[in-house]
Order: structure tokens, then sequence, then C-alpha cells
């Protein structure tokens, strides 16, 4: 994605350098300029210079050069940004200032300086320019309320051109900025949020989470939803179908809604990535059941509760025989296999309010409402669908498992450690039993 970014960025800032060249390019030629001027309403040489020393800087500002023209990116960038000021101050001042006025255009009705919106645009990009490559924390932060600085002007610019050319409110005065000036504000706008998208507050856009998914799903429509609803206000307005106030409520409302349900939609997502990531950290991923951190987590709770209620609680540990044979003979996969299939006879056996765990390795516990004989059927009934598992054709080493089960006493203090301990006690006496032929 950062090498796409690149690709549109060397294209914006090319698109930049054309233009500025050819407005710059017909300012010289003094002699058709008028005519060439008022058919293409061609920007004036102040905003040409000031685009063209802006597209350099950018583009010599990327890391990928060397020191020297990182300095003269700097040294563009300020001249950039004080003939720009300049202009801002003898505008002012009503005084002129410019190219324009050292060498006065030849059309005298095509106004030629450069407006203060334009020169507070081309000040906003010179000094983002400046701050490309810091990184000091507090020039970055700066650079990000730049680059949405400068995003809302440009915005604005473009958005009240677009109006005017469709007459959305009716007849409208001449812009203050030409269309190539505004072509050049745009692109440079875009290179400036793309360079603040490497490490700034816009790099959500290029992430590769769901975060930056979202944000570049939802941000066309969240930019042009408002201008919409302007136009369509206008539209009905204009047509008078129905009364303003009546125009305005339905396409807030609508506005609204849909804001709305982009929201829930958000949220929706959020919810479902969160509960994800907390089956992540609590679930074992090969068997599905808890991890030993989710077993300790839901196990305390239901032993505090049946502790609370006066209820049995019981707990079983189990430990897989010869996984290690079974790994070494078979492969990983074949004792993954077994691990998993464990955990299916486990879901099987016992009762989805039980919590069942593998608590690592080749070792299971299960933690529930059990009285001592209702524990040892549920262990009975494991054996048997252990037995019936390597009944099974094709296989060529059982399914195999030492188990021990203990319930608690009742007696303050017990903990779930102290079950635990018990039962793995018990599931070895178990293990110990059946290799010497007990």
């Amino acid at each position: 994605m950062l090498a796409r970014v690149m690709k549109i960025k060397r294209i914006c800032l090319a698109l930049v350098i054309v233009l500025a060249l050819v407005n710059l390019a017909a300012w010289l030629l003094t002699v058709r300029s008028c005519e060439l001027r008022h058919a293409l309403r061609l920007m004036n040489a102040d905003a040409s210079l000031s685009a063209l020393l802006c597209a350099f800087s950018l583009k010599l500002s990327e890391p990928s050069q060397s020191g020297r023209r990182h300095r003269l990116s700097s040294a563009l960038a300020v001249a950039a940004t004080l003939l720009a000021v300049c202009i801002l101050v003898a505008e002012w001042l009503g005084r002129p200032f410019g190219i324009s006025a050292f060498f006065p255009w030849p059309c005298a009705p095509v106004p030629s300086r450069m407006s203060p919106l334009a020169a507070a645009v081309f000040v906003l990009i010179g000094i983002a320019a400046l701050a490309a490559r810091s990184a000091n924390r507090f020039v970055i932060r700066l650079a990000d309320l730049l680059a949405v600085v400068l995003s809302l002007l440009v915005l604005i610019l473009i958005s009240g051109f677009v109006f005017g050319a469709v007459h959305i409110y009716g007849a409208t005065g001449d812009t203050p900025v030409s269309p190539h000036t505004l072509v050049c504000f745009a692109l440079l706008a875009n290179v400036v949020m793309l360079r603040r998208a490497d490490s700034g507050i816009f790099s959500i856009l290029l992430g590769s989470g769901i975060g930056g998914g979202f944000a570049r799903l939802l941000a066309p429509f969240l930019i042009l939803l408002p201008f919409v609803r302007e136009a369509g206000r206008a539209r009905l307005v204009d047509a008078r179908l129905i009364p303003p106030h009546y125009a305005t409520a339905i396409l807030a409302s609508l506005a609204a809604m849909i804001s709305l349900l982009f929201l829930l939609l958000l949220a929706w997502y959020i919810n479902n990535m969160e509960l994800e990531i907390r089956g992540l950290t609590l679930r074992d991923e090969l068997t599905g059941l808890y991890n030993l951190r989710g077993f300790t987590l839901l196990a305390e709770q239901a032993l505090r509760l049946a502790q609370r209620s006066h209820l049995p609680f019981a707990v079983l540990f189990l430990d897989l025989d010869d996984l290690k044979q079974v790994n070494d003979s078979l492969g990983h996969d074949a004792g993954s296999a077994y691990l998993a299939e464990t955990g299916q006879l486990l879901k099987a056996t016992f009762r989805e309010t039980d919590v069942m765990a593998r608590m690592g390795g080749d070792e299971f516990a299960v933690a529930g409402s059990f009285t001592e004989s209702s524990i040892a059927v549920a262990a009975q009934r494991l054996r048997a669908a252990a037995a019936a598992k390597n009944a099974e054709t094709g296989r060529s080493l059982p399914l195999t498992f030492s188990l021990g089960f203990t319930c608690a006493t009742g007696a303050p203090g017990e903990t779930l450690k102290d079950l635990l301990a018990e039962a793995d006690r018990a599931m070895y006496s178990e293990k110990r039993g059946r290799k010497t032929g007990g």
C-alpha cells in the first residue's frame, strides 16, 4: 500500500509541475496571453510560481532523497511560504506585490494578483513541506493539524467553485481562485495528506487492520454526505415543491439517519472483533476449549458460586498417554489431531455449562457442578467414548488417557488450586496403577 501511495504522490506532483509550467509559459506569451487566459482561466504567475516551488519542495523531501536535496527542499518551501506571506501582507496594506507588480499583466480587465485565500493555502502547504521530515513530536502534531486545516480550506474552495459553476444557489459572481489553481490545490493537499499518512494522524487510512479498512470505506461517504445534502436542499427549495423548512428537516433527518447507520455498523464490527479477541485470549485455538487463563477465570467464578449457594462442585483432570510416541511415530500433525479429538470427546461428554479447558501440552481439566457419583459417571462415559473412537478402523495408535477427579468438601478456604492439585494426584495415581498393572 505504501508503494501505491508513493506512486500516487509522484503522479500528483508531476501534474502540478506540468500545470504550473504551462501557466508560467502562458504568462510569458504576452502576445496571445490575454486570449489564452480568457479562454482557459489560467492562474496568475504568482500562483504558478508558488505551486511549482511547493511541488518541487514536496518531491525533494521524500525520505529516499539525499541530504543535499532535503536542504534544497527546505529552501524551496521557505521561498514558497515567504512569497505567499508577502502577498498576504501586501494585500492587507493595499499595495501590490509579486511578479504581477514588477511585470504588469497586459490584460487590464483580468485580475492578475493572487487572492488572499490562495496565498493562505500556499502558506499552509509550504509550512507542511517544511515539517514533513521532522521527528519532533510537537512538529509532527503541528503538521497533522496543518494538514487538516489545509484540507478544510481546499474543500471549501473546491465546493464553493462547484456550487457556483452549477448555479445551485442561482447566479453567482466570479470565484476568487481559477480552476487550474484549484486543481493544483487539490493535488498538493492530497500529497500532504498522504505524506502525513506515513506516520501522522492520517496513518489510520493506510492501516491493514479493521480500523484502516473502515476509515477507507467510510471516509468518502462521510465527506460527500454534507455536500449532497446541501445540494439537495438548494434544489428542493428552488423547485418550491415543499416548504423550505420541511426541505431542510427532511434532508437533515436523512443525513442523521445515514450517519447513525454508519455508526451502528462500526459499533457492530467493533463488538464482534472484541468478542473474537476475548475468545482468542481465553480459548485454546487447537481444541476450541478454554486455555489455562480462561479455565482459571471461569472455574474460580463457578467455585465461588457453588460455595455461596451450597452446591456440589468437582474438578476432573485428564492427561493423554503416550502423546510423545504419537508425535515421534506419526508426526506432530497426528499429535495435534489427537489433542483435537480429546477436546471433541470432552465437549460430547460434558455439559455446555461445565468449564472445559486444555491446560497446556497434553493436560485437560473440567470443572462444574457435580456430585461424587455424577462426576464418576461422567468419567466412565468419557472412557466409553474413547473406547468407541479407538474401535474405528484405520487407527494406528489408540487414544488413551489417565484421569482423576475430586469433589469440593466445602471446607473454609478451599480453592480451585487445591482441587486441581487433588485431581492431579488422583490422575497420577491411576497412571501409576495402570503401568504397574494394579
